[in-house]
């Protein structure tokens, strides 16, 4: 298992981090997903052999929760 934890500066309120928990926990081979409010970090545990970083990244772009470099 690999872990990533970045920063998503779009996290405002508790209906975000459960937007952010409940649709990149559906991706295939994430296997955690922690999202906080205050420190606005959200940590993703997955499978490397099912999915990567880069598609995990493209979905939380694509649903307003952009993480930052």
């Amino acid at each position: 298992m690999t872990s990533k934890t970045v920063n998503v500066p779009n996290i405002s309120c508790g209906h975000c981090v459960a937007t952010i928990e409940r649709e990149v926990a559906e991706m295939d081979g994430v296997s955690e997903v922690k999202a906080e409010q205050t420190s606005r970090n959200v940590t993703v545990t997955w499978d490397p052999d099912t999915t990567d970083w880069v598609v995990i990244e493209g979905l939380m772009a694509e649903i307003n929760y952009p993480p930052v470099a």
